[in-house]
């Protein structure tokens, strides 16, 4: 008896696979044998720049979950941030509250597919890059996808929230 072939996006988290055919986003989810739970572990598995890697952070404003996407080499300016969200405070989100918005862990959160539909910045250092790579909703699993289609598919909107170099 044959084997069944793997249904696609198989190797993705169930909910982001299900949110893949919902968008019918037709993309190779590739799974590592060992987690990749930083940007740094993922662009090395890939065999991409560390700015290829989409960071999918989710910060509190003013109590409200917001996911910000942000290439592995960059860190968000939560200052920038609260500036363009028009927020009185915002801070990045524990880990259960991570959870609870998004439906996945830490270290797995893609950049759509979430439980809680969120406010979504995209920093546009993104946009220098033909192709992005973004976890598939596990810490083994990515895909690659353009970033205008990112922030098409997140609904996302562009900003300048990386800090800037000293």
């Amino acid at each position: 008896m044959a084997t069944p072939p793997e249904p696609p996006h198989g190797a993705a988290h169930p909910q982001f696979a299900a949110a893949l055919r919902e968008l019918s986003l037709d993309v190779e989810v590739r799974r590592f044998p060992d987690a990749a739970r930083t940007a740094v572990d993922a662009a090395a598995a890939i065999g991409c720049e560390l700015s290829q890697i989409v960071k999918s952070l989710i910060f509190e404003a003013d109590g409200q979950p917001v996911l910000v996407l942000m290439d592995g080499a960059s860190r968000v300016d939560t200052e920038r941030v609260r500036a363009v969200l028009g927020a009185s405070e915002v801070r990045r989100a524990n880990a259960s509250l991570v959870r609870e918005t998004t439906g996945y862990a830490i270290g797995g959160v893609p950049p759509f597919g979430h439980r809680t539909r969120t406010r979504v910045l995209v920093d546009r250092g993104l946009l220098a890059h033909e192709v992005v790579w973004a976890a598939a909703g596990t810490p083994h699993t990515v895909f690659a996808i353009g970033p205008e289609a990112l922030v098409r598919h997140a609904g996302g909107t562009l900003a300048d929230v990386r800090e800037r170099a000293a």
